[in-house]
């Protein structure tokens, strides 16, 4: 193991200045927030251990940092779950480690909290220029955070990239199902062509052999087309107002799944009609034993 490029392996935990921050928190019930915060400091060897002066002047810069400037002398069963999980990030930063690991942090919070700290963690990577390892199931919160996303699938890497790359140029049919919404066609490659219930689709099979296969898309992938025109048939099963315009469930003749697609409000959709369907972006894969189904629940995380 590396930090950099100093072998780290053999060196004690204290030597290795890991900062680890748990999903449930880890607080000391007994100790205040500034104690909370000062307590990997105050552990220290006497040789290696900062003055007390020190200790707090690093505590109190920490709580502006978090923003809990005047909460240091409150204990962690009178702050929130926000409030705590900044003391946990605070405690872990205060021994100026060289990676800081995060498990699930937010993993025990609501909603509307886990995205307010998703921005204010952005921030805090921006001022600080800490590596991170942010370990999560939640895909809004490893687009959004991340330089670089791993995504595992049973204990094996899948794919490593960007956010947008792994989102527009997946690398497996794991990684498109399990990273964002999409939808599996069963497909057949004949002569180069992609046919789907006798008629042929509009896709590229990027070389791929003849035989079974699965289509990939996205509800953004696939809009209504002209009169008569299009990859697809299907009946409009329902309409839900969304801020973009609706999203049409639509029941595909052939196919004993439905599909989400958005589309605007000027698409002329109407619940009940049928309407034919044209793919803007789909990616092709071979097919394999694992259902679509499998797919979600058999990721690891990101």
């Amino acid at each position: 193991m590396y930090f950099g490029e100093e072998q780290a392996t053999n060196l004690s935990v204290q030597e290795r200045r890991v900062g680890f921050v748990f999903q449930n928190y880890a607080l000391f019930k007994h100790m205040t927030v500034a104690d909370n915060i000062a307590f990997g400091l105050k552990a220290r060897p006497r040789r290696s251990r900062p003055s007390r002066v020190e200790i707090y002047q690093r505590v109190t810069k920490l709580l502006e940092l978090v923003q809990l400037e005047g909460l240091g002398e409150r204990y962690p069963a009178q702050l929130s779950g926000g409030q705590r999980q900044r003391v946990a990030l605070a405690r872990a930063l205060a021994i100026e480690p060289r990676v800081l690991l995060l498990d699930e942090p937010f993993g025990a919070l609501d909603a509307r909290v886990r995205k307010d700290l998703r921005r204010w963690l952005r921030e805090i990577h921006k001022k600080t220029g800490l590596t991170t390892v942010f370990v999560t199931h939640d895909q809004d919160e490893a687009m959004e955070l991340a330089d670089r996303v791993v995504v595992l699938n049973q204990g094996r890497i899948e794919q490593v990239g960007a956010p947008g790359e792994l989102y527009d140029h997946p690398a497996s049919p794991f990684v498109i199902s399990f990273v964002g919404e999409a939808v599996a066609l069963p497909v057949k490659v004949v002569d180069g062509h992609v046919v789907f219930g006798g008629r042929e689709l509009h896709v590229d099979t990027h070389g791929l052999r003849d035989g079974a296969a699965r289509v990939f898309f996205r509800p953004a992938d696939i809009a209504i087309g002209g009169q008569g025109e299009g990859d697809l048939e299907g009946r409009v099963e329902s309409l839900r107002r969304t801020a973009g315009g609706v999203r049409a469930t639509i029941a595909i003749d052939g196919y004993d799944q439905t599909l989400e697609i958005d589309s605007a409000l000027s698409s002329g959709a109407k619940l009940g009609g049928r309407i034919p369907l044209s793919f803007s972006n789909a990616r092709i894969f071979p097919s394999d034993p694992i259902s679509d189904s499998d797919f979600k629940e058999a990721g690891d995380g990101i």
